[in-house]
């Protein structure tokens, strides 16, 4: 039966270039809508940039240009970055739109003629300096749930928590650093109280959202839902509130409206009613986020939804975020990659595979070793996938005027088994666990190898050589039927075979071996290895040298105020090798150690220890103990992600590096 479905994921923000974290959402949700059309179902995948909010105004304004001109200028990079790593939407549009202005009053006006807004006067914080209201993401401070720094005025990225930014403990603007005032302001809420037992039950439905997630919903729930403010004061790049003066929608309550208001735009151009898709029942809605946005996404969004009467997704489907090396992407050690630096140096199908192969159903993070991901890809990719395809064709090519014959009666177990293994790859991609589908391809592509090894086609063709025209037949029939299988994942490669081979384009019921006694035509190169200069030069041009940030010597920290027992035990020590050691130049006391912790990636620490050494090189190789999950410290010479523990002799108090066990593992824990 033929569905009717509406993918969507979140919008980019249209204030900066795609990133690999980015593409980690964007191809995922490529892959499955690419799956769902394979399928004969009618799948759109519609998406947008999110342009509003105080920081696309700053930007516009750095730049000394128009808000409208910025957006117009990240929609087409975008679009671009998008299109080059073959993502394909059927409309990528904007939230800055007459259709989305219309949706967001609709939804506004519904939701106050209904008693669901309110209006509240409230302190706001205010930058004398910018002049201006700072929205909770240009507002950062210490978060009031488990102190954690350097944290939003909304959410804090450590604990999860969300407050209201007059919560945030030390607050200061995040664009000058001056510490705002508190001036009085008349806003508009959202009752999101009102919705309280519809949420609860509409989260904890079987298959809205994922177990792990739907618990901890369920936990923000019972803890209370709070109201909303959806009101920003001017100036403010966004949508005017009907009936109200220097009013304006706060971002997040008019960026997933851009879900409506692109799907009107798709349907405006396609002969379609969006009312099918957001009015009436009919339409399956998935929304593919990042763990991130859960809290707007899966209370505030169906909420909305529900008080306007319109219709709520079915699944909202969060994942983890992209770590590199098993760390945040850092500018310093150039590992926040754009998308556009990826593609200077490498094939976009590269990535596109290793995040299908590393990409389930789960929110988990997403690793990205450089190591592993060169091994994948060529191992995988190249030396099984693509290297069944290379070998049996360019043998054909080559030695048997380029025609296909039977299929190898030896062989016929084996083909029979790929076409029932089609079942189960369908299966995976349906519950969105892309990597699952790609283990059984490679499954596949490794039997097929091995057969045509063993078969020995090169030896055949002296004595008989329609036995090996046979055998590479199987084999060509083989990688039709993985084709067909890899196909969402790698469009490119599929259409690239399905050129080699003369066939139309692969539809899922086409993973069938029935390519015989037929031409095919030469063969072209599939895909490239991946070498690594490619990954240091890629690096390299990612880096961005660590600006100075605060003024202040560094000092040994002295005994503080107590702490409970507890405290301690969030302390999670690990060995770290030292890799480099160097004098800071300008520091009295302080020892640059870039260091190992094994699995968990690199990390630059200072320590105040120069005293302790005469020459830092003889640091290098040494073991010592690191406090890992240490919030990094912003310094003048630099960024410190932990701390490394010492001891005094206790005659002069000098103090000497605590050593970890020289045969200890980088990154094994220290009880």
């Amino acid at each position: 039966m033929t569905r009717r479905i509406l993918v969507t994921a979140a919008l980019p923000y249209a204030n900066g270039s795609i990133h690999l974290g980015h593409l980690v959402e964007y191809i995922y949700t490529d892959i499955w809508v690419r799956y769902l059309k394979m399928r004969g179902h009618d799948a759109i995948y519609i998406c947008a940039d999110d342009t509003h909010g105080t920081p696309i105004e700053i930007s516009a304004r750095k730049q000394g240009i128009r808000p409208e001109e910025l957006i117009e200028r990240m929609h087409a990079e975008h679009e671009r970055d998008f299109a080059d790593f073959q993502i394909e939407f059927d409309f990528f549009g904007s939230t800055h739109c007459d259709e989305n202005r219309r949706w967001a009053e609709r939804i506004f006006l519904a939701a106050r003629d209904d008693g669901h807004i309110e209006r509240r006067e409230i302190e706001q914080n205010y930058c004398p300096k910018d002049e201006l209201f700072l929205p909770d993401r240009f507002l950062r401070g210490t978060c009031p749930k488990c102190a954690a720094t350097d944290q939003y005025g909304d959410v804090c990225e450590v604990c999860g928590s969300t407050y209201q930014s007059s919560e945030l403990l030390e607050p200061h603007c995040a664009l000058c650093g001056t510490v705002p005032e508190r001036r009085k302001s008349e806003h508009l809420f959202f009752r999101l109280s009102d919705f309280g037992d519809f949420l609860k039950q509409w989260t904890s439905a079987q298959g809205h959202l994922q177990p792990k997630i739907a618990n901890s919903v369920q936990g923000w729930i019972e803890d209370g839902l709070r109201d909303w403010d959806i009101t920003r004061d001017g100036p403010y790049f966004g949508f005017p509130i009907p009936g109200e003066e220097n009013k304006y929608f706060y971002v997040w309550l008019d960026a997933p409206i851009g879900y409506i208001s692109n799907t009107e735009r798709w349907c405006a151009q396609n002969g379609r009613d969006v009312a099918d898709y957001w009015e009436r029942p009919g339409t399956e809605i998935y929304h593919i986020i990042g763990k991130d946005i859960v809290y707007f996404h899966v209370l505030f969004w169906p909420a909305m939804l529900q008080a306007a009467g319109l219709n709520l997704p079915d699944a909202v489907q969060a994942h983890g975020f992209l770590r590199i090396g098993g760390t945040k992407m850092s500018k310093s050690r150039g590992t926040f990659i754009n998308a556009r630096t990826f593609l200077d140096q490498m094939d976009p199908q590269a990535l596109r595979y290793y995040y299908a192969s590393k990409l389930d159903n789960g929110a988990d993070d997403l690793d990205l070793s450089f190591t592993d991901f060169v091994n994948r890809v060529n191992a995988e990719l190249v030396n099984k996938i693509s290297n069944l395809a290379s070998r049996s064709i360019s043998f054909l090519n080559k030695r048997l005027d380029s025609r296909l014959g039977k299929i190898d009666p030896a062989a016929a177990e084996m083909i029979s088994e790929a076409e029932a293994a089609m079942e189960r790859i369908a299966e995976h991609y349906e519950q969105r666990n892309v990597a699952a589908a790609i283990e059984i391809v490679n499954q596949l592509a490794e039997r097929g190898n091995v057969y045509l090894q063993n078969a020995e086609p090169w030896k055949l063709i002296k004595d008989d050589p329609e036995a090996a025209r046979n055998v590479c037949t199987a084999a060509v029939n083989l990688s039709k039927i993985i084709t067909v299988a890899l196909k969402p994942a790698l469009p490119k490669f599929a259409a690239d075979i399905e050129r080699i081979l003369g066939i139309d384009p692969l539809t899922w019921n086409d993973a069938r071996a029935d390519l015989v006694d037929r031409e095919i035509n030469e063969f072209q190169h599939l895909v490239d290895r991946i070498e690594q200069k490619q990954i240091d030069a890629m690096v390299e041009a990612s880096k961005v040298e660590q600006q100075p940030v605060e003024q202040f010597d560094y000092e040994v920290p002295q005994i503080a105020d107590e702490i409970a027992y507890d405290d301690f035990l969030k302390l999670d020590l690990r060995v770290a090798q030292v890799i480099k050691a160097t004098m800071v130049e300008g520091a009295d006391k302080l020892i640059r150690l870039q260091i190992s912790l094994g699995p968990l990636g690199e990390r630059t620490v200072f320590a105040g220890m120069r005293k302790a050494v005469d020459d830092p090189a003889v640091l290098d190789g040494r073991k010592v103990i690191c406090v890992a999950n240490l919030a990094p410290r912003k310094m003048r010479f630099g960024l410190s992600e932990g701390m490394v523990l010492a001891s005094t002799d206790g005659k002069d108090g000098n103090l000497n590096f605590l050593w970890a066990d020289q045969s200890a593992q980088p990154g094994e824990k220290v009880s």
